[in-house]
């Protein structure tokens, strides 16, 4: 039913995006009381549109919001509707000319009266910089206060911000005088000649909302085309939710720089400064180009927008060393959960398998954390008398996108690997969600992640998942097993042109396999 979906309304089997206009803004908004956009009879393809109509709709409400607070009926919020220097000056040379029409309208000495030269030659002196800013707030701290009032400004008086917002409006004011005197004249041809005007685009309030929220669903669905994007979807979404909800509003085209500046810095009081510069800006900054780049935005506000990071200085290498992985592996090899008579509190079998083999499959793939918790029983099959691991986005996530045949090591399956997948029911070896095996995978990893932890058995700098993944890499180099086989082994992407021809086969991967020599797990 449309009832359940907020905003969503039927009328005689056909669907509409619905708005109720706020009673004090109805007078600014033609009377109405209601809003709507049609949305078709079918429902699934309504509830799909229902997001950005509503958007378009929140813009109108927004725009009788404006209205309203330039006629003074409606208080808001400092900074609420943000526009440049250039454009408060432009609006406001418009505002003294609209104003200059309906006073010639009302009082027909209006043109007779006299200009200032006083005021005039002030004006210049504050256009070119020569006043003190005592001076400039009796010129032009009226405009600069309305201009504040409508939410166009956070200048505050004494700041640089509020001095060229001042000189700006000397310009604007200066130019519009101009135009009165010519006006006097009989002359109604006239233009602005300062650059600062002349040059500025009309504002078009008119203009449909773009949603930050919906640029981050479509750039995601863009990557996804090409079999990327889930990860990002996962980091990416909290961020821009936290973005619109610090921001007050969903509407990119409404997003300054000075917005992403304070949340930047909002930010840093709960993140560290490479999470806000790595995840953060970085997201907020590749979504904004993206829609640049599709015609979607005029504009990135968050191109310059960055966060420094202090370096990460090591003090030992990131992978494990020999005595270590060899520790870590004896402890995984030898795991049994603790005993307990509380069902609830009795741990899953599939989280003690994973505690007992993931180290031991990523010790000899390599292969990331999550692409082995994520493993199902027909993700291997045996080809000969090679066992074979697949990694698939079948599964849950593949960094790289698609999927590769990892054979497994002789150890794994002389320590009973391969029984163990034998042995096991259908779906996946490591957790019990069918559902949602992203998720599932990341937590059972997780899991392993702080059980090594508690053994103390990881060392500071060394990362309890990744750290395999260097020590693979290092292996393989001291073994003389070519770069593109380590590669393909482990998942990462090739790095030349050439790399792309020909292809790493299951028997290469094996004999490179094959000389990583067994861990001594003996004692």
């Amino acid at each position: 039913m449309a009832g359940r979906d907020r905003n969503l309304l039927n009328r005689d089997g056909r669907y509409f995006a619905r708005l109720v206009v706020p009673r004090d803004l109805r007078p600014f908004m033609n009377g109405k009381t209601e809003l709507r956009t049609a949305l078709g009879p079918d429902y699934r393809t309504a509830l799909k549109a229902l997001p950005g109509a509503v958007a378009a709709l929140q813009h109108k409400i927004a725009l009788g919001e404006r209205r309203a607070a330039e006629a003074g009926d409606r208080p808001v919020a400092i900074g609420r509707y943000p526009l440049s220097f250039d454009q408060i000056a432009l609006r406001n040379y418009n505002d003294r000319l609209a104003q200059d029409e309906r006073l010639r309208n009302a009082d027909p000495q209006w043109a007779s009266a006299s200009i200032d030269d006083g005021n005039v030659a002030q004006l210049r002196r504050g256009m070119a910089g020569q006043l003190n800013d005592r001076d400039l707030a009796e010129l032009v701290k009226n405009r600069i206060d309305r201009f504040r009032a409508i939410g166009n400004t956070t200048a505050e008086f004494g700041t640089e911000e509020w001095r060229t917002l001042a000189r700006a409006i000397c310009i604007s004011e200066y130019e519009a005088l101009s135009r009165v005197a010519e006006r006097d004249e009989g002359d109604f041809t006239g233009k602005p000649t300062h650059p600062l005007i002349a040059e500025t685009k009309p504002i078009d309030d008119e203009l449909p909302p773009v949603p930050l929220k919906g640029l981050l669903a479509d750039y995601i669905k863009s990557r996804k085309a090409v079999g990327k994007g889930r990860e990002a979807e996962r980091r990416w979404t909290p961020v821009f939710a936290n973005l619109a909800q610090f921001i007050g509003h969903n509407d990119a085209r409404r997003l300054t720089k000075q917005n992403l500046l304070e949340w930047r810095d909002a930010r840093l009081t709960t993140l560290s400064a490479k999470t806000v510069a790595d995840v953060d800006l970085a997201s907020v900054r590749t979504v904004l180009s993206w829609a640049v780049n599709n015609d979607r935005l005029e504009s990135n506000v968050a191109e310059r927008v960055r966060q420094d990071a202090p370096k990460k200085h090591l003090s030992r290498e990131k992978g494990f060393t020999l005595p270590e992985a060899t520790a870590i592996l004896r402890k995984a090899r030898d795991y049994v959960p603790a005993k307990t008579d509380n069902a609830r509190t009795t741990e899953a079998s599939q989280t003690t398998a994973a505690k007992r083999w993931s180290p031991l499959l990523c010790a000899f793939t390599g292969a990331r954390i999550a692409e082995i918790t994520q493993l199902r029983k027909q993700d291997f099959r045996k080809e000969g008398e090679t066992y074979v691991m697949r990694i698939t986005p079948e599964a849950g996530t593949v960094k790289a996108g698609g999927y590769r045949d990892v054979p497994l090591h002789l150890q794994l399956v002389e320590m009973g690997f391969a029984d163990f997948v034998d042995a096991a029911q259908e779906g996946p070896l490591f957790h019990t969600n069918r559902k949602d095996g992203i998720s599932a995978a990341r937590t059972v990893a997780g899991r392993v992640s702080q059980w090594l932890q508690s053994l103390e058995v990881i060392p500071e700098g060394v990362s309890p998942n990744h750290g395999w993944r260097h020590r693979f890499k290092t292996v393989g180099r001291e073994l003389g097993i070519s770069g593109r086989t380590l590669d393909a082994i482990q998942g990462h992407a090739v790095r030349t042109a050439g790399d792309h021809y020909g292809d790493v086969t299951i028997a290469a991967k094996k004999a490179a396999l094959d000389k990583f020599p067994h861990y001594d797990l003996s004692s």
